[in-house]
């Protein structure tokens, strides 16, 4: 073992003065070759060689381009040994989150030790030592000795070592790290990032920091107090009380966390630093390695490069005689991504090369350019395509330029086809069964281009393919997922638009610089796709992709795009009159706290009720201010208080009329007259949709109030409203998953299941039961299911806490199959990473192994996500089903809104009975044939002149 000491004289270790070390991050190397390039498999035998390929071509680039007076003399590859190291000693949760590594990259691990050593170089780990320690501890060895080091790395972790002597280089991105980059992202100077980090702690590593501070928090207080521990010595000093109290109360923990983000430099490495003095490869080894590998494509550049012979490669390496070279090359990893390579495409002949180009590939990534985000009135600028890595264009067709004229109209930028020849071109591509159109969020595409006349099929959308693989794992938007697979930040609209009132629309955006921005939409979604798709196969998840959501999205567009009529004096009517209803709790308010206040105001409230009123259970947050949120006030409410009780129908009125009476006017549509929500099919984890601009799913469902706003939801004359809805899908889901043979029993017979279930736990008759009785158990019966407490039951019912906790556990004892499925469920989150529906949805539950207050949550998550998941799935199915379903009776009801459990039509009078019997006959068999439940199930059917009259 060597001595590491790095006060030796310079030269003694066989580095000096003059010479350049290159430490090579093997490890960050292995996952961006992988997630960077599609799977690859050697053909002979099947065997996944994609990140091996990646990490060759990157290692051979390294080779190629260290020449000159700048090149290295020494060099490394240093890998990590294992998961756990010596943090794990300090903190058994350090990197406790993380996922094991996926299947298809373990085989080639040692494969990519064996490229490292047919490259002639140094391979080195150590157990008990992550990468990073062994990388610091050679830096700093040879930085002592007077040489250069370069960090071929992006590794934030490594940005601490950085100084005159160290620098990093993404190698990815062939772009210089230096201490100037490292201010950029830390807000620091290197010496000081460790504070930065032990502050901010980092999620990715589960690295604890101070709650609630980030690294710009953590930068301000690093340079304002100068390091860590004068910050922690002087925390009293702090104003901000929040910031102050954190500080003070995670002391220990920051301190834990520095010593987790501090990189050892003093690791015992076997391998002194004069031994890795840079030494030519073997020419034969490497080019026998790279054909072993099935890599023609750079075997046969190796072998160029060497002065060998091209090797023949064979698909059966193990036959007697060589077979023939195969016809497709081997791919290497893909150009890096330059905005500065895109095309404008300004006339006939260059889309119809393009075009040609779609045509030879058999697929496009589609994008376009808008002046709004609302698919209903924006205006179509442009459209982007790209067929492969790195080859895309920009098709302008809607950019202005100049102030405008008396009446504000712009005059066309020059340099853009004609809009209508533009669109014929491209309708013979996107409208082409043959080529597939790759987008993100394609619904809103498919929308834009709608109303410009063109109809886009087939799709693949890599923000729900990565919705299928990913769930619960983070974002799903494009720029999330480019930084997270890609390694890019993109181009930020903001940069093109600006912000605030100065902002402008892309129409306004010369073409010189939305080309860049809007060609690198398109390359970089062809990226994902290419990264993403073939992962549904290795995860399988195809099934899930497939039939639950790429089919999903023209159904959406289709639904949004009809929109539903709203009667906007009705709404205005529900306003004066919530105005006036207001106005009178108010001066009841007023009346019960003895004098008048801002009812809005949750510090004046909280001093009226804690200090005036002198009511009971009061706290007061950090800032000083008494906790006046609804959990608070349906306490006191529910201990029979009337002030609390009546600013929660205050609060209630309030938020009706904000949300609902004066804001739904407002999304009516000039050109349709009608308001058109947008549906999220990727904003839950559990594949329930959200609707947004306007959320139409949050009404109320059971208060007059909410009857009433339904009220304004109207049929046109001649059609009625139609509401089909599921009966209590999400108990017949947790009985079949469950195992509960009464409660399945019970559905098949039609029994009233509350009345059971309150029948089983109290011992009571169904026949003449006090409705009390009902109530408590179909309390239970819906909080069950997400997991409900003592504390939430008892204010559900108003009763004593220690009560619900008994009705909780008779409940359990009746139905033990429902404990053991929710423990079977937490310990297969934990134990897996994720839950998973009836339908093979997979919701990952990167919480479930938390500490602390989310732990509760976390599980909560986890027992409620598989059953909201296939109800979720269920009407997924059904809603796919639908539209072929009513065009084959001939039918003409056109679908407009899901709101969870339940579809909206508007149908003419005279098809409301059939269009109830076909839609509800999908509805009901929705599962099959991929799921037989044994327990049915039922949908409720009404209709009339508006929706709540459907109910």
């Amino acid at each position: 073992m060597s001595d590491t000491s790095t006060d030796a004289a310079p030269g003694s270790l066989g580095i000096g003065p003059g010479d350049h070390l290159h430490l090579i991050d093997g490890s960050g190397f292995i996952f961006r070759a992988y997630h960077a390039l599609p799977p690859l498999t050697r053909k002979s035998d099947g065997l996944p060689v994609g990140a091996v390929s990646g990490f060759c071509n990157m290692i051979f680039k390294l080779v190629e381009d260290a020449k000159g007076p700048d090149a290295p003399t020494h060099v490394a590859v240093i890998f990590d040994y294992s998961s756990k190291t010596f943090r794990n000693e300090i903190y058994p949760q350090y990197k406790a989150q993380r996922p094991p590594a996926p299947e298809d990259l373990v085989p080639q691990f040692p494969l990519i030790r064996d490229a490292t050593r047919a490259f002639n170089l140094p391979c080195i780990e150590m157990d008990g030592y992550e990468a990073d320690d062994i990388i610091a501890t050679y830096a700093d060895q040879a930085a002592a000795a007077g040489a250069k080091v370069t960090i071929i790395s992006s590794d934030k972790d490594l940005m601490q070592l950085v100084d005159d002597r160290v620098s990093m280089l993404d190698g990815m991105k062939n772009r210089q790290i230096t201490a100037e980059e490292v201010v950029e992202k830390f807000g620091v100077r290197p010496d000081r990032v460790i504070d930065v980090q032990a502050l901010a702690g980092d999620s990715v590593d589960n690295v604890p920091g101070a709650p609630g501070i980030g690294i710009k928090t953590a930068a301000l207080l690093i340079n304002e107090y100068g390091d860590l521990d004068t910050l922690l010595a002087r925390a009293e000093e702090i104003k901000q009380p929040k910031r102050r109290q954190t500080l003070i109360d995670f002391a220990d923990q920051i301190r834990v966390s520095r010593r987790l983000v501090t990189l050892m430099r003093d690791v015992p490495v076997e391998e002194p630093i004069g031994a890795l003095a840079l030494r030519e490869p073997d020419p034969q080894m490497l080019v026998d390695f790279l054909a072993q590998m099935e890599f023609r494509t750079l075997a046969t550049r190796a072998a160029g490069k060497l002065g060998l012979e091209a090797p023949v490669i064979t698909e059966a390496p193990a036959a007697p005689a060589p077979a023939a070279p195969a016809q497709a090359g081997t791919p290497d990893a893909p150009p890096p991504i330059d905005p500065a390579g895109y095309e404008t495409v300004s006339d006939a002949a260059a889309l119809q090369r393009w075009c040609a180009l779609a045509r030879a590939r058999g697929h496009v990534a589609v994008d376009t350019e808008t002046t709004s985000l609302d698919e209903m009135v924006a205006e179509l600028v442009g459209v982007s395509l790209c067929v492969e890595a790195g080859s895309a264009c920009y098709i302008p067709l809607g950019h202005v330029e100049g102030t405008g004229d008396l009446l504000g109209a712009r005059s066309a930028a020059p340099g853009q086809m004609d809009r209508e020849e533009a669109l014929a071109l491209l309708r013979d591509i996107l409208e082409d069964d043959a080529i597939l159109k790759i987008g993100q969020n394609l619904k809103y595409d498919l929308k834009v281009l709608a109303r410009a006349g063109l109809r886009v099929a087939p799709i693949d959308d890599t923000m729900l393919i990565s919705y299928a693989l990913d769930s619960g794992l983070g974002s799903h938007g494009m720029d999330a997922l480019s930084e997270r697979h890609l390694g890019h930040k993109p181009i930020p609209i903001k940069t093109l638009l600006g912000t605030g009132k100065a902002a402008i629309s892309f129409d306004q955006v010369p073409i010189a610089s939305a080309t860049p921005y809007a060609a690198e939409d398109a390359d970089v979604t062809l990226r994902l796709w290419q990264a993403l798709k073939p992962r549904l196969v290795r995860d399988r998840l195809t099934t899930v992709y497939e039939t639950l959501e790429r089919p999903l999205v023209p159904v959406l567009a289709q639904m949004e795009m009809e929109g539903i009529k709203v009667d906007r004096d009705h709404l205005s009517r529900m306003s004066n009159s919530f105005a006036q209803r207001m106005a009178g709790l108010e001066a009841e308010i007023h009346e019960l706290a003895g004098g008048a206040f801002n009812v809005g105001s949750p510090k004046q409230l909280g001093e009226i009720l804690f200090e005036r009123m002198e009511l009971p259970g009061g706290k007061k947050g950090k800032a000083g201010a008494w906790g006046t949120g609804a959990d608070v006030l349906e306490t006191l409410a529910a201990e029979g208080h009337a002030l609390p009780a009546r600013v929660l129908d205050w609060r209630q009125m309030s938020k009706l009329k904000s949300t609902y009476t004066d804001a739904l006017p407002t999304h009516i549509n000039a050109e349709t007259g009608r308001v058109h929500t947008s549906f999220s099919l990727a904003a839950t984890t559990t594949g329930r949709l959200a609707s947004t601009d306007p959320n139409l799913q949050n009404i109320p469902v059971r208060s007059e109030e909410g009857r009433q706003i339904r009220e304004a939801f109207i049929a046109e004359p001649g059609n009625l409203i139609v509401s089909l809805d599921y009966s209590q899908i999400e108990l017949r889901i947790l009985a079949e998953v469950a195992g509960i043979d009464t409660l399945k029993q019970a559905f098949r017979e039609g029994l009233d299941i509350h009345a059971m279930t309150a029948s089983e736990m109290f011992g009571v008759p169904i026949e003449g039961m006090d409705p009390m009785i009902r109530r408590q158990a179909k309390a239970i019966n819906f909080g069950v299911i997400y997991g409900i407490s003592a504390f939430g039951l008892s204010n559900n019912l108003r009763i004593p806490r220690g009560d619900a906790q008994d009705f909780i556990d008779r409940y359990f004892e009746k139905f033990p199959g429902i404990r053991a499925y929710m423990d079977s469920t937490v310990e297969g989150a934990k134990a897996k990473g994720y839950v998973e529906t009836l339908f093979g949805r997979r919701i990952h539950t990167p919480e479930i192994n938390a500490k602390g207050p989310g732990a509760g949550f976390a599980k909560r998550a986890a027992i409620n996500a598989p059953i909201q998941g296939a109800a979720a799935d269920v009407i997924r199915r059904a809603m796919i089903r639908v539209p072929a379903a009513l065009a084959a009776a001939r039918l003409p009801a056109r679908m407009l809104l899901q709101v969870h459990d339940e579809l909206l039509f508007e149908v003419p009078e005279a098809q409301v009975e059939d269009t109830i019997s076909v839609v509800r006959g999908v509805m009901e068999g929705a599962s099959h044939p991929a799921v037989h439940l044994d327990v049915p199930l039922v949908v409720d059917a009404g209709f009339g002149p508006n929706w709540a009259a459907a109910h």
